[in-house]
Formats: C-alpha cells, sequence, structure tokens
C-alpha cells in the first residue's frame, strides 16, 4: 500500500535520469519553481544508485539510458520503487519501448524534445494523481480499521487479511450482503506487492451468462451479434493485478468450467477465438451464498469450489460486531460532513439509541446510506433522530412470532417450503431472479423445487 501518511507539508521527490544535461537544465527550473525536491543523474549507474537507496514520488526516465549496459531499467525501477509516478521520454524510433514500459506500469510518456514546459506539466500531473491516490488509499485504510472494531470474530478477520495479502493464493470472501467484502478484496490488493496493478470488481450476478463470459475473457469481432469489434476481457485488463468476481455463486456452470481453466493453467480464450493467452491475475472470490450447499445441489462445481476455497474469510454481519458501530458512524459524518458541506459533530442521545437498536438488515452499506441520509438532513452541528431515516426512527421491529402449532399439526418441512416458495413468489409478482435471491437460492434450485412441489412459473 503506498504510503498515505506522509507528511502533506513534505515536498514531492522527483528524480530527472536525463541522458543530455542541456535537456535537464531547462526542465530543472520549471521542477524548482514547482517546489519540488530535485534529484539528478545522467547514466545507468546514476539510475541504480539512487533508486536502489531512496523513494521517489516521480522519476522522470530517458529510456536511452534503458538501452545502456543489460539491465532492464523501467522492470528495475518498478520493482524498486514501486509507487512511483514513472515518466518516460522516448525517441520516436522507439515508440514500442514507451508503449511497453506504460505496460509496465509507467504513468505517461513524451518524445525526446518536448518542450520543457510540457515535461514540467506531466511531472504535475503526476505528482497529483500521487496525491489523490494515497488520499483514497488513506481513506480505505481508515474506513478498514474503523470496521474491524474490537470484537474476536473482525480481529480474526483483519489477521486472515494481512497474513495472505502478501501471497497469491486465491481468496474466498463470505458473506452477508453490505458486509464489506470489496472493501476487503481491495485490502488485501493494496498490501500484496500487486498493489501498483490493477484492481478490478466484477459482479457476476449483474449480466446474463454470454455477457458476463465476454466482459471476463473478451471477444474477437464477430463472435457474436453486436461484437463489431476486438475486444479485451477485464482479465487482460487485470494483469499483473487482482480481479474480485462478487457474487461468484450466481455464475453459471458453463463459464464456471471456463473460469476453472484459467484458474488451473493461467490462460484465457476470447470468445470466438481459438487462441489462448496468459494472464498473471490474482483471483478473489466473493458471495452471500453457501457454496458448500450449492455444490451439494450441484449449482456450483465442487472443483472450482476447492480452487478458490484456499483462504476462506468470513465477514460477520454487522448486527454481531456493533462495538464498531461508533467508529463507523463517526468515519462516515466526517465522509459526508466534507461531501456534502456540513460539519455535524455528534449525535443526541435519541440518535445514538436509535442506532445502536437498529438491525441493520444492509450491514455496512445501509449504515452508510443511513448517515448520509442524516447528513444531509441535519441543520445544525448536532444530528438528532429527526435526522435518521424513517425505517430506523420506527425502531427494532420485534421477531415474528411461529405459529402456535399443536403437536398433530406441526407441517413438515417439505410443506413449509413449498408454502414459502409460493408466499415470495406471490410478494415478488413471480420474479424468480428475486426470489431466489431472498431464499438464498440459485435459480436453477428455485426452478427445481417449482418443479417438485409442482408451482407454476406463471
Amino acid at each position: 500500500m503506498r504510503n498515505a501518511t506522509k507528511n502533506s507539508e513534505e515536498a514531492p521527490k522527483v528524480l530527472l535520469a536525463l541522458a543530455e544535461t542541456v535537456d535537464a537544465v531547462a526542465l530543472e527550473r520549471y521542477i524548482e519553481v514547482d517546489g519540488y525536491a530535485l534529484e539528478r543523474c545522467h547514466d545507468t549507474r546514476g539510475v541504480l544508485r539512487m533508486v536502489g537507496r531512496r523513494q521517489f514520488d516521480v522519476i522522470v526516465l530517458d529510456l536511452d539510458l534503458a538501452d545502456q549496459g543489460d539491465v532492464e531499467l523501467v522492470s528495475f525501477i518498478r520493482t524498486r520503487n514501486p509507487d512511483a509516478q514513472l515518466i518516460l521520454l522516448f525517441q520516436l524510433t522507439k515508440l514500442e519501448k514507451a508503449i511497453d514500459g506504460i505496460r509496465q506500469g509507467a504513468f505517461f510518456y513524451l518524445p525526446k524534445g518536448s518542450n520543457a514546459s510540457d515535461v514540467a506539466l506531466v511531472v504535475g500531473k503526476a505528482v497529483r494523481a500521487l496525491e489523490a491516490s494515497a488520499t483514497v488509499h488513506q481513506y480505505e485504510q481508515d474506513l478498514f480499521e474503523d470496521l474491524v472494531g474490537d470484537s474476536p470474530a473482525m480481529k480474526r478477520v483483519a489477521e486472515l487479511v494481512t497474513k495472505v495479502a502478501p501471497t497469491d493464493s486465491t481468496v474466498l470472501l463470505l458473506g452477508e450482503s453490505g458486509t464489506g467484502k470489496e472493501l476487503m478484496a481491495n485490502t488485501i490488493h493494496r498490501l500484496s506487492s500487486r498493489h501498483d496493478r490493477p484492481f478490478i470488481a466484477i459482479n457476476c450476478a449483474a449480466l446474463p451468462e454470454q455477457l458476463l463470459e465476454s466482459e471476463m475473457f473478451g471477444h474477437v469481432k464477430g463472435a457474436f451479434t453486436g461484437a463489431d469489434a476486438d475486444k479485451r476481457g477485464l482479465f487482460e485488463e487485470a494483469d499483473g493485478g487482482t480481479i474480485l468476481l462478487d457474487e461468484i455463486g450466481e455464475m453459471s456452470l458453463i463459464t464456471q468450467a471456463k473460469l476453472l481453466r484459467t484458474l488451473q493453467n493461467g490462460e484465457i480464450r476470447r470468445v470466438g477465438s481459438s487462441t489462448l493467452e496468459r494472464v498473471d491475475v490474482r483471483v478473489i472470490a466473493a458471495t452471500n451464498r453457501n457454496l458448500e450447499q450449492a455444490v451439494a445441489d450441484r449449482d456450483f462445481r465442487e472443483d472450482l469450489y476447492f480452487r478458490l476455497n484456499v483462504i476462506q474469510i468470513r465477514i460477520p454481519p454487522l448486527r454481531e460486531r456493533m462495538d464498531a458501530l461508533p467508529r463507523l458512524v463517526e468515519h462516515f459524518v466526517r465522509q459526508f460532513g466534507a461531501k456534502f458541506g456540513k460539519r455535524p459533530r455528534e449525535l443526541d442521545d435519541h440518535a445514538e439509541i436509535l442506532l445502536r437498536n437498529y438491525h441493520y438488515p444492509g450491514n455496512i452499506r445501509e449504515l452508510e446510506s443511513i448517515i448520509a441520509h442524516a447528513v444531509i438532513m441535519c441543520d445544525g452541528k448536532v444530528i438528532r433522530a429527526r435526522d435518521l431515516p424513517d425505517q430506523v426512527r420506527a425502531g427494532l421491529q420485534p421477531p415474528r412470532a411461529l405459529p402456535n402449532y399443536s403437536a398433530d399439526s406441526i407441517p413438515s418441512l417439505n410443506e413449509m417450503e413449498d408454502q414459502l416458495i409460493r408466499t415470495a413468489l406471490e410478494r415478488f409478482e413471480g420474479n424468480q431472479t428475486e426470489v431466489a435471491r431472498k431464499l438464498g437460492i440459485s435459480r436453477s434450485t428455485l426452478w427445481r423445487k417449482m418443479k417438485e412441489y409442482g408451482i407454476s412459473a406463471g
């Protein structure tokens, strides 16, 4: 993870690694006027020495230096100084080398001979991008710490995250919707050696089967109706980085088989192509479903489950770790206060009681929405009960009582399941996708049970 705690008053460190000292002089004037701490070198040995002993925020590298000796200079810099924004200067005859540098994670490239003011402008953009990234990473780190709290279950989650992050192991994140699975996946990525490469998340439940496969693996022109050009998939876009497959329990068996091949061989095949391409991607999967039950129901491949389930991290719902609530509330109050231009400082006693007593079916995501609502509605420095959404002010709903069955009238589990499915279908007006999601089962399991109980799809 980038060092987001750096003193904001510390001048950004810039290294100019230019072969021609004449070009460096003009650029140095612009860099020094902008107030950056400047270091210089003019040969490959100097680059190796400078980058090997200190960390820079921005490095301007003349690719002519990369041709001196047998050192892969860009690769060396990315390894020793992974957080640096790398700007490449190249000869027009060596454009491919500059493009290859971008593939390795460079920030920008410019032709040699560009005006010093243009290069300085790109340096300034690189510094601002680094600062913005550091702010985002600090926010993520603060939220992660607030999310953990003091409960033993969440401390165990934090321990697993920090231990698995430096490895390339696949990770399976389990938990209800809104518990923070994507944040955990992002934290694992940021704490890994891949942190300077892409982190891409895809919701497997949000796309139909063919479109999901195309999004993941890409397609070639003419592969299907509407495929008017070749398209890179998200696995290719995430090469060298991490991909989060959210709601993986909703993935079809056909797509599961293709994902398994990628996990086993590190290869993908675009839709409509006969060519295999290698990718280096760490996979993190997340779901709110019981995958073991899905395997038993033959809705999820057992071999894929074992491939994903190397490290399993189960994230408990918010109602089981209410010790974290005060810190999370404070965090979101700060966030939305800054976003909406308000500065509430505290909650009154009634608002605190309502927040503590609420059951949070949507977990952290719902809490975030609740506090955003409260900050918008708040007129002063104190968030009051009246500023909270209606469902929170209504208080905890009492648990639904079980029917008072006599010993002879207790229905069988099949009868109860039959009635539950019929009731859910009626409430959701026959929308089987929503019914399956609400019941925590797959569409195919729902369809099979409807057939078993003679329930009409209409």
